[in-house]
């Protein structure tokens, strides 16, 4: 019964993400070179992230207002949205900058999922993975992105952590809302660190392909999660 009422919730929420999908199709099908930035690629890249912003808005101030986690997450997607800006000219020196904000909206999707649980397995599984990654990059990271790169590892990390924290596949806990936010953090960890290797150690073939699928499904994930535990909520008061 709790698997199939979440599959109508997913499928309650489909029409409200249309525009997120066409915007992302509108981005895949343009392929805008990324020698060249501009305003213009700019926008076109942050539609889909503009998109989920209305996704969330489409909701109502009053269910906004009534829970915090989903203002946490749309002000992470509005930091997300900078930080998209930002990486569009990291050539020209704003890769740092693009850095902060995609680190607070780290932050603030971890203050999102909770601490509750803890789920200290998941944590120590998180920590191996991030340990690695840092321990990958860091031959290859010079002056301050030394110790940059390391922490936006372990803010992504704990974020990544909070996320399948809250994933308990083995009780009644179990919710699309949990799946969503533990699909949705996993596929953000692969997009950065497809960045980050492909930036400091070595080309990853098709990488830009891979950054942006993952990056626009990982946002949807985490943007359907916040507003599915509403849907949730209201059905378990109801009964």
């Amino acid at each position: 019964m709790l698997a199939l009422s979440g599959v109508f919730q997913v499928k309650s929420e489909g029409p409200k993400l249309v525009p997120f999908f066409k915007s992302t199709c509108v981005y895949f099908v343009l392929w805008l070179p990324t020698s060249t930035p501009s305003w213009f690629s700019a926008l076109i890249k942050c539609l889909p992230i503009f998109c989920l912003w209305l996704f969330m808005l489409a909701h109502g101030f009053s269910f906004l207002g009534a829970h915090s986690s989903a203002r946490k997450v749309l002000a992470g997607l509005i930091f997300s949205c900078l930080g998209d800006a930002f990486l569009i000219w990291q050539e020209q020196g704003y890769f740092s900058h693009g850095l902060l904000m995609f680190a607070i909206t780290h932050i603030l999707y971890s203050s999102a999922f909770g601490m509750k649980p803890l789920n200290h397995r998941a944590g120590l599984v998180i920590f191996v993975v991030s340990a690695f990654s840092y321990a990958l990059l860091y031959p290859y990271l010079l002056g301050p992105f030394t110790y940059l790169v390391g922490v936006y590892i372990a803010l992504i990390g704990f974020m990544g952590w909070r996320a399948v924290a809250g994933l308990q596949l083995t009780n009644d806990l179990w919710t699309w809302t949990k799946m969503s936010a533990c699909l949705g953090a996993v596929l953000f960890i692969v997009s950065d660190l497809t960045i980050a290797v492909n930036k400091f150690c070595f080309p990853v073939p098709y990488s830009r392909a891979i950054i942006m699928a993952t990056y626009y499904a990982a946002q949807m994930l985490i943007a359907l999660s916040a507003v599915e535990c509403q849907d949730a909520e209201t059905a378990r008061k109801r009964s």
